[in-house]
């Protein structure tokens, strides 16, 4: 659990009468007290809260700042003002994820305001205001925080005060831009749990890493975590990636799943973090891969006024431009806003005639129905153009000898998308303990690329090419409902949740090319090729996919986190799935369908023998149905695949919780997968096994004032264990065997050069196979980045250089050599922004 500073506003109309008041009369000392403007008796670390909650009690209010285990102490200074009462808490600063501030109106009869707000970059502000007169104060000391309870009082500020009050808060030391350790995540437990209480790895990559690093993409940020690496990108217009070996066609937006492949995500200056749990995750939101899933958290409208704009430019002619802005609508703050736009040209070093052109629009709305209803309305609307890039191609062992930025399509071939997306997320509080939330998401994207794709190469170097073009549209929709509680029985604390989800899908696409698909061949070497005629998409009329897919999916759920002292927690947790699919295929005539229902458990424990450290264990089950139908040569569905781990960890806090650290040792073991028939190619079969094991090791945080690290280590083995005779025994495809990254920043705390730092990190990437019959090897790299950056209140500037060394790299495959994507060559961004 995190300590915490603990400010208990009791109202009502009897105040205890144990308690000493601290009314109008105190305030000449206050005023004349040496700690008042005096910054020799203020603590040299600068405390970080990094949450706020108000939370309603029997006898009134109890309004908890949230920092992180240990800290020097703090002095608050107390100056009741009028109907206020005033609490400077100087050596604090607001985290980033609330430096805006956060406030509540009429939380409780007689007062009728609680603000809490940054005041600058070493002190906030917390501000209750009475009904009537300005609140007294007294303090109540508590086992492990202190808490400070507040009530109306009849005094008048006339009178004089006769002492100070001093209130000793634990915290984390730091800047409000140095948010490199985030304490909490949803993705795990579908509830807000310490990371340390997890049985099971997870790691965040927080916004302030993806600013430093000036990320322009997903695989960018992931980078970061140990076990993540790229996958295929289905010619460069989608991101997907591969967990623990794993290739995952799912990824969650706010914890509603989205598909990996036509489908488009958030834009990266949207996301306030990137949460990515390692393992099955079928519990909580149904069929995955047993890898583990990517989490993307979108930002949320803030109740004091907010505007950020930020310019960026790079190399290879890259534009981006944002601008985000969030207040309240109406005077009692319960109707908030928030819009984030951002626009993006360029950046493609390749040698196509066009550029990648993406727009985002954003809005969300969030309502204050009443004190324990609130309702999150959220937008987005993407439109994108881009290359439709195969990459290059690779010739018996290797990657092909040739320049990267060499293209075998035409050089207009275009990649489009347009996306809509809509969700609401409703929570009731019952009480305290109790609350209901319901959630809904619709996500409609329409997808069309017309390609001169790559077919097939020969040693030689000739590469045959057809003609294609795919359109496809595609929709979700996600119904979540669940409920909260915390219980006892006895001594033993619970936290439950109980839930169904309910999740449909459709697609309706088709692939057209010429009528007896001719092959144009090029010489990847010389560039010599067959005449291509001009083509248009409409001449693409024999069609070899026409398809309609749907697919149903109903989740029941039920977790329970339970706690036993201080040292051990348990989580025990199920999942039945109820999946119904059915696929259409126009050019057999042919219809498929499948019907399943599956149990998954996962049971964990957390050992905290003293604070800082957890030991942990787990066993999880994961649940997929094949998300493309694949049949039989004999037109049988195939049998959903499945998935078991088992994980061995330890997480540590050290440096008064500004550092911490996952160690994790794992095994992961999945059956009945799809791979292609040997005797058929265009039909799969269902035999395979494959397990991967490994070591993972994730550090982040904050070392020293103003340095921040971020670094991860893995050794992945991940191989077929049955499956076809020539299969058994290959490694999976786009899996290092081992990576690492690291990547440290330093900011000048002080002095005439304060606000200026630096950055620099390494990235390395082992050998990989490109294909799963491991016929030819993605080569490992290193990639050097660094940055630098000048910070002073609300404006920043970064120049980052990325690929330091202008090394050559493989970024992965598409599981075929006819599709390899080359990394980017050297490359400078720079950018500005500026808050207001």
């Amino acid at each position: 659990m995190l300590n915490r500073l603990q400010l208990c506003v009791l109202t009502g109309l009897l105040s205890l009468a144990a308690m000493p008041v601290l009314g109008a009369e105190n305030v000449g000392a206050i005023r004349d007290s040496p700690l008042r403007g005096d910054t020799t008796h203020i603590a040299q670390g600068v405390t970080r809260v990094t949450g706020v909650e108000v939370v309603q009690t029997e006898e009134g209010l109890e309004l908890v700042l949230e920092t992180a285990a240990g800290s020097e102490r703090l002095v608050p200074l107390i100056l009741p003002e009028g109907n206020d009462l005033v609490i400077d808490i100087l050596d604090a600063t607001l985290a980033f994820s609330i430096r805006n501030g956060v406030t509540e109106i009429n939380p409780a009869p007689g007062i009728s305001r609680v603000a809490v707000n940054r005041v600058d970059d070493n002190s906030i502000r917390v501000t209750i205001t009475g009904e009537n007169q300005n609140p007294s104060a007294d303090v109540v000391p508590g086992r492990d925080d202190l808490v400070l309870s507040v009530t109306p009082q009849d005094t008048t500020a006339e009178q004089e005060p006769d002492e100070e009050i001093e209130v000793i808060a634990t915290g984390e030391r730091g800047t409000e831009n140095d948010d490199y350790v985030v304490p909490d995540a949803t993705t795990a437990t579908r509830t807000d749990t310490p990371l340390k209480d997890i049985p099971q790895s997870i790691q965040v990559v927080p916004q302030q890493v993806i600013e430093d690093q000036q990320a322009n993409s997903l695989e960018d940020a992931l980078r970061n975590v140990s076990g993540v690496s790229t996958g295929d990108s289905f010619g460069d217009s989608t991101e997907r990636f591969v967990i623990r070996g794993f290739a995952q066609d799912t990824t969650l937006v706010n914890g509603f799943r989205q598909g990996a492949f036509r489908q488009g995500f958030p834009s990266l200056d949207r996301l306030e973090r990137i949460e990515v749990l390692k393992g099955p995750a079928s519990i909580l939101y149904g069929n995955l891969e047993p890898g583990g899933v990517v989490n993307l958290v979108t930002k949320k409208p803030l109740s004091e006024p907010f505007a950020e704009t930020s310019i960026e430019l790079g190399s290879f002619g890259l534009f981006q431009s944002s601008f985000d802005f969030s207040d309240a609508i109406d005077s009692g703050q319960k109707l908030l806003y928030r819009f984030n736009t951002s626009v993006e040209a360029g950046g493609n070093f390749r040698d196509f005639e066009q550029d990648t052109t993406r727009l985002s629009l954003a809005p969300s709305i969030s309502w204050q129905i009443g004190k324990n209803t609130d309702l999150l309305i959220d937008f987005n609307y993407t439109t994108q153009a881009s290359p439709f890039d195969r990459g290059i191609v690779a010739i018996g062992d290797n990657v092909a000898d040739i320049p990267f930025d060499r293209i075998f399509q035409q050089p207009d071939d275009e990649y489009e998308l347009e996306q809509f997306n809509a969700s609401y997320q409703l929570e009731h509080r019952f009480n305290d303990k109790w609350k209901l939330r319901n959630s809904f998401s619709l996500v409609s994207s329409d997808t069309s690329n017309f390609t001169l794709d790559s077919i097939f190469i020969d040693d030689s170097g000739i590469l045959e090419r057809e003609f294609r073009r795919n359109e496809d549209i595609s929709e979700n929709y996600s119904l979540q409902t669940n409920v909260v509680g915390e219980f006892k029985t006895g001594k033993v604390e619970h936290q439950l949740l109980a839930g169904l989800d309910y999740d449909r899908s459709t697609g309706v696409g088709r692939q057209g090319r010429l009528p007896d698909d001719p092959v144009f061949l090029i010489d990847i070497f010389t560039q010599e090729a067959d005449p291509v005629p001009d083509i248009e998409p409409e001449d693409l009329t024999s069609f070899v996919r026409d398809e309609n897919v749907r697919a149903d999916l109903i989740g029941i759920y039920l977790q329970d986190q339970i706690s036993v002292g201080k040292q051990f927690k348990f989580l025990a947790g199920g999942r039945l799935d109820i999946y119904d699919q059915e696929s259409i295929d126009f050019t057999e005539d042919l219809t498929s369908e499948q019907s399943q229902e599956k149990f998954s458990p996962r049971v964990g424990l957390v050992y905290q023998p003293v604070e800082p450290i957890s030991f942990y264990a787990s066993y999880s089950t994961s649940f997929n149905p094949d998300p493309f139908n694949s049949t039989t040569v004999d037109g049988e569905v195939l049998e959903p695949s499945t998935g078991t781990q088992y994980e061995l960890g330890v997480k540590g806090e050290f440096l008064d919780g500004n550092l911490t650290t996952t160690l994790a040792f794992y095994q992961i073991e999945r059956d009945n997968f799809a791979t292609t028939d040997p005797d058929n190619p265009d039909f799969s079969i269902a035999a395979g096994e494959v397990r991967s094991r490994g070591i993972e090791l994730d550090v982040a945080g904050e070392i020293l004032p103003g340095w921040n690290v971020i670094a991860a280590y893995a050794y992945t083995d991940a191989e077929i264990t049955e499956d076809n005779d020539f299969s058994v025994g290959n490694r999976l495809e786009n899996v290092p065997e081992n990576s690492a990254s690291l990547w440290t920043t330093y900011q000048i705390q002080q002095g005439s050069l304060q606000g200026f730092g630096l950055g620099a990190g390494v990235f390395f990437v082992g050998d990989r196979q490109g294909d799963l019959d491991n016929t030819f090897t993605l080569p490992s790299y290193v990639r050097t980045d660094a940055a630098l950056f000048y910070r002073q209140n609300d404006w920043q500037a970064n120049l980052n250089f990325q690929n330091l060394f202008d090394v050559d790299y493989i970024v992965s495959s598409e599981t075929f050599r006819e599709f390899v994507r080359p990394g980017d060559p050297f490359t400078i961004i720079g950018s500005v922004s500026v808050r207001f």
